[in-house]
C-alpha cells in the first residue's frame, strides 16, 4: 500500500555521526516525526525537499 504524500510529508536521511555514513532514509507525515527531534544522540536526521529526496533515491538505487 502506498503511503500518503501531501503538504505535511517530510523527507529525510539519517546519518551516523561517528562514521558519517547513511543509516536510513524515508518520509512520513510531520505529525509522526516528533518535530524533528532525534531520540538517538548518535544520529543526525537531515530533512530534504521532495525533489532532493527523489533525486537521492533515483541516483542511489535505494527503494522505499
Amino acid at each position: 500500500m502506498e503511503r500518503a504524500q501531501d503538504k505535511d510529508t517530510r523527507y529525510f536521511i539519517d546519518i551516523a555521526l561517528d562514521t558519517q555514513k547513511l543509516i536510513n532514509h524515508g518520509y512520513d507525515q510531520k505529525q509522526k516525526l516528533d518535530e524533528g527531534r532525534q531520540t538517538d544522540a548518535r544520529l543526525h536526521r537531515l530533512f530534504l525537499s521532495k525533489g532532493q529526496y527523489n533525486k537521492f533515491v533515483e541516483r542511489s538505487g535505494f527503494n522505499d
